[in-house]
């Protein structure tokens, strides 16, 4: 296979809370259909630092693993057969792949899908992407496009998927609560849309002074003042069209229910701990007809499109990666994510 692949992988391993190592491990061998790729680029994902604070683990995870999701890279090995690809190849692929047979998918819920395959492990100089995922779920990517650029495509994918269930239309006021990065590919995408008012709600000055750089309408520090009582000053008392959550706090849920006005919609788009519960004001849903949706994952439809934005400019991700670091800084990246008031993605390079 050459010398680059006979050398030993070198990959951050997880075997506990904060247990964070970085190990050696073999160089995947190809099967069938399957592609292994050099990873050039894989950005930190919330989902890591949960992962590194305090072990959380869900049906995608099983520890210990190789752990990161959002990669770029350029293939080095391919099962021959595979025509449309080639060694050198610049690529990026998505982090599941649904069966398209299951319930379901035949209810054209993808991202539910019940036979889903999921990819884990790009912090790691190879990774190699199932046939199935390479057939639905991997595109080449622009020249013009860079690795940090291209994997950021997956949580792109994730809000596209979101935005577009909680109907957001040309017009609207929308409030996001957290100007993390979801919450910041958030305002992206709706000042896209064109949203009449885009209101961003955060802890943490430096974070809504980056939102209002992005396009932010109004910053709001729920630290400093009542967030709702200030989403329904800048709304004339009625509350904003659609609440984005991208939090994933039992609190900030059930906040997000009552900035919302009358008729609006509530997307709980921040993942809550496992057994995590909240309070409805039935009042509020019933005689208020309000529309609460929780949204999970994204399809490879919405993966295709998070490219293109991407390449197109349309969405420009580039100010979101604040640093970049080497692999064997993993630890020292994921405690400045915790830490850092100013860090929003990190870019792995191997």
């Amino acid at each position: 296979m050459g010398e680059v692949l006979a050398d030993t992988m070198k990959a951050a391993m997880l075997y506990g809370v904060r247990d964070l190592r970085i190990e050696d491990v073999p160089v995947p061998s190809i099967g069938s259909g399957e592609v292994l790729v050099r990873i050039r680029a894989a950005t930190t994902c919330g989902t890591d630092l949960k992962i590194f604070q305090r072990g959380y683990v869900n049906r995608v995870i099983k520890l210990p693993t190789v752990f990161g999701h959002e990669w770029a890279g350029e293939i080095v090995d391919l099962d021959p057969e595979l025509s449309w690809l080639k060694k050198g190849m610049r690529i990026r692929a998505g982090n599941s792949a649904p069966c398209f047979r299951c319930r379901m998918c035949e209810k054209g819920k993808f991202n539910l899908c019940e036979d889903m395959i999921w990819l884990w492990g790009a912090y790691a100089e190879y990774i190699k992407v199932p046939a199935r995922m390479v057939a639905v779920n991997l595109q080449p990517i622009p020249p013009h496009v860079s690795y940090e650029e291209a994997a950021l495509t997956e949580p792109l994918a994730c809000v596209l998927h979101g935005v577009e269930e909680a109907g957001i239309r040309l017009g609207d006021t929308v409030a996001i609560i957290g100007a993390g990065p979801i919450g910041l590919l958030h305002l992206l995408t709706i000042k896209r849309l064109g949203v009449e008012k885009a209101l961003i709600i955060d802890l943490v000055d430096e974070r809504l002074d980056f939102a209002q750089l992005l396009g932010a309408d109004e910053t709001i520090n729920s630290g400093r003042e009542d967030a709702v009582e200030r989403v329904k000053a800048l709304t004339g008392g009625l509350g904003a069209d659609v609440v984005i959550e991208a939090v994933g706090s039992p609190f900030t849920w059930e906040q997000a229910l009552k900035m919302v006005r009358n008729g609006g919609t509530v997307l709980e788009f921040g993942g809550c701990p496992p057994g995590t519960e909240i309070k409805v004001n039935a009042e509020k849903l019933h005689y208020g007809e309000v529309t609460v949706k929780g949204t999970f994952h994204t399809t490879p439809l919405h993966f295709r499109k998070a490219l293109r934005l991407i390449a197109s400019k349309t969405i420009d991700v580039k100010p979101l990666i604040t640093r970049k670091m080497r692999l064997n800084q993993l630890k020292e990246a994921f405690e400045l994510l915790a830490t850092s008031k100013k860090e929003i993605k990190i870019a792995i390079i191997p």
